[in-house]
């Protein structure tokens, strides 16, 4: 297993870069890599929170982790620190050894001239069979889509903390989480997954 670390400038304020990266549908918009298109079946925004997306390649030529052409992946959130911190510990569904084994997503926000926010993305504990560039890239895809998304549309309405016993204030409504299928982007060519190597086609097939 290997730690990848990648930063990247959004000309936005920390507030807004926080809210996409806890909004489930902007999270749909633009977690998911060129090619591929994001599903969010779940999203608790709270400390301990889980979640749950699938990653469906646009072209079926492509294997997934999890089924044909998918990568599905489900987690918590383990810290949120409102406008600085958001760390996630996440694993695969899939069958495949060495592959699902938990790994730690922690994503810092600090302050950068021009009211801008610097994203620092740390990848702990990714699989070996992840080559280590398609990790890095998939995470330099993941943050110039976020920032695309964010300096487009920096009022993204907040995400509020979750009351004791009620239900995920956002958007103005009582909104618990996403439900299946809600938050899909269609073609989501705006985005990163998490640590997972580039498109490859199955064995035997043509570029």
């Amino acid at each position: 297993m290997y730690i990848t670390q990648v930063t990247h400038r959004v000309h936005a304020p920390r507030a807004a870069v926080y809210r996409a990266l806890l909004d489930p549908e902007a999270v749909a918009r633009w977690r998911a890599p060129d090619g591929m298109t994001a599903e969010v079946h779940s999203f608790e925004p709270r400390e301990g929170g889980t979640f749950r997306i699938s990653l469906t390649y646009d072209d079926p030529a492509y294997a997934g982790k999890s089924g044909e052409a998918t990568d599905t992946y489900h987690g918590h959130f383990a810290e949120l620190v409102p406008g600085e911190r958001v760390v996630e510990v996440l694993a695969f569904e899939t069958d495949a050894p060495g592959l699902d084994a938990p790994m730690k997503l922690t994503t810092v926000l600090t302050d950068a001239p021009g009211a801008a926010t610097d994203v620092h993305v740390t990848h702990e504990n990714v699989p070996d069979a992840v080559p280590p560039a398609d990790n890095e890239t998939g995470t330099r895809m993941s943050l110039a889509h976020l920032a695309r998304l964010v300096e487009a549309e920096p009022d993204l309405s907040p995400v509020r903390p979750r009351q004791a016993g009620g239900p995920d204030l956002r958007h103005g409504g009582g909104v618990a989480s996403a439900r299946p299928g809600a938050a899909t982007a269609s073609r989501a060519r705006q985005a990163a997954r998490p640590p997972g190597p580039a498109p490859r086609r199955r064995s035997g097939e043509s570029e």
